[in-house]
């Protein structure tokens, strides 16, 4: 019964039929009054789960969190859904204080948002000693563990502020980002029982993970920019310096880019950071000082220029990335130099031995993820502790089919100078000595005597430290620890210069448009940024990306048929949905189309009949504004549910013998090396296809 209303709710207010993976089974504990811990992915609806309660439950939801900035936008979301609510933190003045207290003293508000520190106000505490908390929800739970990437001391009083309430409310904790550890010390922290610990898993179906190593990262950046123009990004830097200098270089190249470090003033970051919520600036180059309190959901790709510091950090801000729903990318620039970078920010900390070397044991987890080769998905599952055999075929690694081009010669040039240098200098003076650089320095020391002296002088020196960036990522090079590391050759690079192995280096990388071109959802979302502008909101509070693409594939053309659109609920419909149709009809009666009715079909039915009716796979995925990809994954599942399939339309008759003997010689783990055995034309989904057709043979 109480499940029953919780879904009502969810459909009234918020516009979905059904709670996300997890978000009712944390429901139903917090309901019946247990205390519980929610683990669950970015852009998993984690709000959901108090919001919901917060309606069902008689006194006061107290949601604590760290991200200030984020509590107005949160605040904003939920007026908007006709649900009240407020915040309080230092960003307010002293009278809006004195009216939100008095407001929570007079039962005006469901939820209140506060920061952690607030919770060292005797006067505070004396307020909420006299009001009803039904419900305290602690966001960003990994914050109170000292072994979390992101602990925070003020989170330690929460425990004490619990015990003081009377009736002792229900608690509910919940984070993205915990190992095994940091789960078990949230829950011995706040006294949740095992059995009401939810963990819905790590996986994130819409996010594309790459790693982009040996090439110019400034030129990557530019062509993927160029690629993307108008979709909205992250790009983290490591240092203040960096974040100035990348902000200038997009600025200069005609790119709406902001910035944000801590080294601004307070207006100057704010001013940026609006301007990226409202969709004013399209990139916003940052370091980790920023992200924490963007509920932003349309960010389509996040960009780690740098290496973080470790996988929590890293997973938690790619994560920003397409909160949605929608395909988005999150790519890391890795280049094995910065590791530097963090084992100085490690050594310059305040922590005790014991969290440095945990926190350098982190690190060199991070540097794994950068050279590993298997499925860039499944390393950071087990790294959280999830174990998995499945690739999840769309990361850089799982999807990657470039053509390996040998440059064993060029490696050894490269090896045998360092050699001849006594493994003592660093990058730039080793690309200066191949390529004959009349540099002083250089004469000094007498390496203008060398037989590499010049060896590589028909490359540039850009190109040649490219090389060697490529040859460290690939462990034929370390770099030593210290502020100036010094190359020095391994047991692999001891191999390739006696000539017993190769060194074949893929072509660069480059990522396509992580989303394609679509009129009506241009449209709709110019129709939403006026709508946010003159409300003074930003644009995902009025409708995320998802609903918007949803009304694109579908084309509701009356009040009812809107209302089945996900993310439209009653108040917004009552708001919104007037303006929305009317451009809908607009588009329909342009261009004579009428999208059919979506009823109770699944997804793939829908496919399935437009494929036996003769449609081909490209022209599906137009009508249904969906990728080629997601029309291929919808017939590959079909036969699962008795819908046969002419296998033969993907899988020509003289690829099959060849897919056969491929997969017998590499294996069915993983596609990749499947790949590599076969012809360039014969495609990865004709290889799934012919890994589904086993299945039903």
């Amino acid at each position: 019964m109480l499940l029953k209303k919780a879904k009502d709710l969810l459909r009234s207010y918020f516009g979905y039929e059904q709670f996300r993976q997890g978000q009712d089974v944390i429901i139903q504990h917090v309901l019946g009054g247990h205390d519980t811990l929610g683990i669950m992915p970015t852009g998993g609806g984690k709000s959901v789960c108090y919001q919901i309660p917060s309606l069902m439950l008689r006194g006061i939801t107290l949601v604590i969190s760290p991200l200030i900035s984020l509590m107005k936008d949160q605040v904003d979301a939920l007026e908007k859904l006709g649900i009240p609510s407020t915040y309080i933190n230092s960003s307010i003045s002293d009278e809006e204080m004195r009216e939100r207290l008095s407001g929570v003293y007079h039962g005006k508000f469901k939820l209140i948002y506060i920061a952690p520190e607030r919770l060292e106000s005797p006067s505070f505490l004396r307020l909420l000693r006299q009001v009803h908390i039904s419900l305290i929800a602690v966001d960003e739970a990994h914050c109170i563990s000292q072994w979390g990437h992101d602990f925070r001391p003020s989170y330690l009083k929460i425990q004490k502020l619990i015990a003081g309430i009377r009736p002792k409310p229900v608690v509910l904790a919940l984070t993205a980002t915990a190992t095994l550890q940091v789960r078990e010390d949230i829950r011995q922290l706040l006294h949740i029982r095992e059995k009401h610990v939810v963990v819905t898993g790590f996986a994130r179906e819409n996010l594309h993970f790459h790693v982009v190593k040996g090439q110019d990262r400034d030129l990557f950046l530019m062509d993927y920019l160029k690629k993307n123009s108008g979709q909205a990004g992250i790009i983290y830097a490591a240092t203040r310096k960096e974040v100035e200098r990348l902000q200038r270089q997009l600025a200069g190249k005609g790119i709406k880019a902001g910035k944000y470090h801590a080294g601004m003033s307070e207006t100057a970051r704010s001013q940026y950071q609006e301007q990226f919520l409202y969709d004013d600036i399209q990139v916003m180059v940052a370091t980790n000082a920023f992200g924490m309190g963007i509920n932003k959901s349309n960010v389509r790709f996040v960009i780690h220029y740098n290496l973080p510091g470790n996988l929590e950090a890293y997973y938690q801000e790619a994560g920003r990335a397409g909160r949605d729903g929608v395909d988005s990318d999150c790519i890391l620039l890795f280049s094995p130099q910065d590791s530097h970078i963090q084992s100085f920010l490690i050594e310059q900390s305040e922590m005790d031995e014991l969290r440095k070397e945990n926190e350098y044991g982190k690190l060199r987890k991070m540097m794994a993820y950068g050279h590993t080769e298997s499925c860039l998905q499944q390393y950071i599952l087990h790294y959280f502790g999830e174990e998995s055999s499945v690739e999840c075929e769309r990361c850089g690694n799982c999807t990657d089919d470039r053509e390996q081009i040998d440059v064993t010669v060029e490696a050894q040039k490269v090896l045998s100078c360092i050699w001849r240098m006594n493994e003592k200098f660093g990058k730039t003076m080793i690309a200066k000595v191949l390529t004959g650089s009349s540099d002083q320095k250089i004469r000094s020391f007498g390496f203008d005597k060398l037989s590499t002296y010049g060896i590589m002088s028909e490359k540039t020196q850009k190109e040649t430290a490219e090389l060697i960036d490529f040859l460290t990522a690939e462990g034929y090079l370390r770099p030593t620890d210290g502020t100036y590391p010094v190359l020095m050759l391994t047991e692999k690079a001891a191999d390739v210069l006696r000539g017993n192995q190769q060194v074949k280096r893929k072509e660069k990388m480059s990522i396509s448009r992580v989303v394609e071109d679509n009129l009506l959802f241009d449209a709709l979302r110019k129709l939403r940024r006026d709508i946010a502008a003159s409300e003074r909101v930003p644009p995902y509070i009025i409708f995320s990306d998802t609903t918007l693409k949803e009304m694109s594939a579908h084309l509701p053309m009356t009040e009812e048929e809107m209302r089945q659109i996900k993310g439209v609920g009653r108040k917004k419909l009552e708001a919104y949905g007037a303006a929305f149709l009317a451009e809908i009809v607009r588009y329909g009666q342009e261009h004579g189309i009428r999208a059919a009715k979506r009823g109770d079909t699944p997804s793939h039915h829908i496919t399935y009949e437009m494929w036996n009716q003769g449609m081909e796979i490209a022209e599906i995925a137009q009508v249904r504004q969906l990728s080629e990809r997601t029309i291929e994954t919808h017939l590959l599942k079909c036969p699962g549910d008795n819908l046969p399939i002419n296998w033969s339309a993907f899988i020509p008759e003289h690829y099959e013998e060849i897919i056969e003997e491929a997969v017998r010689e590499a294996g069915m783990e993983r596609l990749t090396p499947i790949k590599e055995l076969l012809p360039e034309e014969v495609s990865y989904f004709m290889i799934r296809a012919y890994l589904e057709k086993q299945k039903t043979v």
